[in-house]
C-alpha cells in the first residue's frame, strides 16, 4: 500500500491551517487507497501529537533540540530523512513561509515534482493532479505531477479538516541525523507584535492600502479590528512603503486568507491582491474612487473618503460596546 505524508511544524500547534493540510492529505490518501502519515518536527507538543493521531494512520515525531527552531537546511534534511523510508506517493505541506521555502527543495531531494498554492488535489488515471490559481486569480490551471512523490503546499482553508480516523494512529518518535551546516546561519531575530490569531486563521480582517497615505491610519484600523475581534492586513503597496510589517501583506506574493468578513479600506483591488483574499466569505470595501476594481469583488461598497467612514465606524462600535 502506498503512503501520503503530511509535514507539519508542531510549534504552530494543530490549528485550523494544520487541520486543513491533514484534510488534504486524508482526502488524497483515500483516493489513492493509501495510508496517511503525519511527520511533525519541532518542540515536543503532546496535545498536537494526540490531535494529529486522531486523524492519521501514524504520527512520526522528531522533537530533537536541533529542530526546536526553524532553520531551513536542518529542517529540510530532517524531513528528507523522515519521509524517504515511507516511500510516499505524495507529500503535503501547509502554506506558511517555511513550507513554501522547503517544498521544492524537498521534492528535489526525494526525486519528485513540486507545485504550490494548491486549491484541489485529485487522482486521474493513477496520476496526481492539482489545481491552482494563475494570472492573479483570473484563471485556474490543472497541473499533473508526473514524478513521484508529488510534493505540494496547499492554500490555507482550501480543504476541510480531516475527519476522525476509525482508530487512533500510532505515535512514533524518531531522530534525524543532523550534521553541522554553515550554509545558513541566524545572525539576528526580531519580534513583531501580532494579534491573537494568525491572518490565515482570522475570522475578520480589515486591510489598508496605498490610499491611506501613510502609517498613522493603520492605528485606526487596528482599533477597529480590536473592537471586532479581528486582524489587520495590508496591500503590497502599503507594506513596500514601510507603513506596516511585511507579515501583514495579503495577495499573490503575500498571505492567502479566507475570513468570514474582509474589509478593504483604500485598496484599489489589483488582481494580485484579489488573489490573496478571493476566498473570503463576505467582502466589503471603502474607496473614494467609484471605478476602483475592488468594487467588482465586494458585496458591500462605500464610495467615500475613508477619513469620514472609519471614525464613524469606531464611534458606532464604541457605542455598541
Amino acid at each position: 500500500m502506498s503512503n501520503v505524508v503530511v509535514c507539519l511544524f508542531s510549534a504552530s500547534g494543530y490549528d485550523r491551517a494544520a487541520q486543513g493540510v491533514a484534510g488534504a492529505g486524508r482526502r488524497l490518501a483515500d483516493s489513492l487507497g493509501a495510508k496517511m502519515h503525519i511527520v511533525a518536527i519541532g518542540p515536543s507538543n503532546p496535545d498536537f501529537n494526540s490531535q494529529a493521531a486522531a486523524v492519521a494512520d501514524s504520527v512520526i515525531v522528531a522533537d530533537q533540540a536541533e529542530l526546536s527552531e526553524y532553520q531551513p537546511e536542518i529542517c529540510l534534511e530532517a524531513l528528507k530523512q523522515l519521509c524517504r523510508p515511507l516511500e510516499p506517493r505524495a507529500v503535503i505541506l501547509s502554506n506558511d513561509t517555511w513550507s513554501q521555502e522547503l517544498a521544492p527543495r524537498l521534492a528535489h531531494r526525494l526525486g519528485g515534482s513540486a507545485a504550490g498554492d494548491c486549491l484541489d488535489l485529485t487522482v486521474v488515471d493513477g496520476s496526481i493532479r492539482i489545481k491552482r490559481s494563475v494570472y492573479g486569480g483570473k484563471a485556474v490551471a490543472t497541473i499533473e505531477l508526473k514524478r513521484s512523490p508529488a510534493v505540494a503546499w496547499v492554500r490555507s482553508r482550501a480543504f476541510d479538516p480531516a475527519a476522525l480516523a476509525a482508530s487512533t494512529g500510532e505515535i512514533k518518535h524518531a531522530s534525524a541525523e543532523i550534521k553541522p551546516d554553515d550554509r545558513t546561519r541566524i545572525v539576528e531575530r526580531k519580534s513583531e507584535t501580532s494579534g491573537e490569531a494568525r491572518l490565515e486563521d482570522a475570522k475578520l480582517i480589515i486591510s489598508g492600502g496605498r490610499g491611506l497615505g501613510g502609517p498613522e491610519p493603520f492605528k485606526d484600523l487596528q482599533e477597529v479590528a480590536a473592537m471586532l475581534g479581528g486582524q489587520v492586513g495590508a496591500s503590497r503597496a502599503a507594506c513596500d512603503s514601510g507603513w506596516c510589517p511585511p507579515s501583514w501583506q495579503i495577495g499573490q506574493t503575500g498571505k492567502k486568507v479566507a475570513p468570514g468578513l474582509y474589509l478593504a479600506v483604500a485598496i484599489q483591488g489589483a488582481s494580485q491582491h484579489i488573489a490573496g483574499m478571493s476566498d473570503s466569505k463576505v467582502v466589503a470595501a471603502v474607496n473614494i474612487d467609484p471605478d476602483a476594481p475592488i468594487f467588482k469583488h465586494c458585496k458591500f461598497g462605500i464610495v467615500e473618503d475613508y477619513k469620514k467612514v472609519i471614525p464613524l465606524l469606531k464611534e458606532k462600535l464604541a457605542a455598541m460596546k
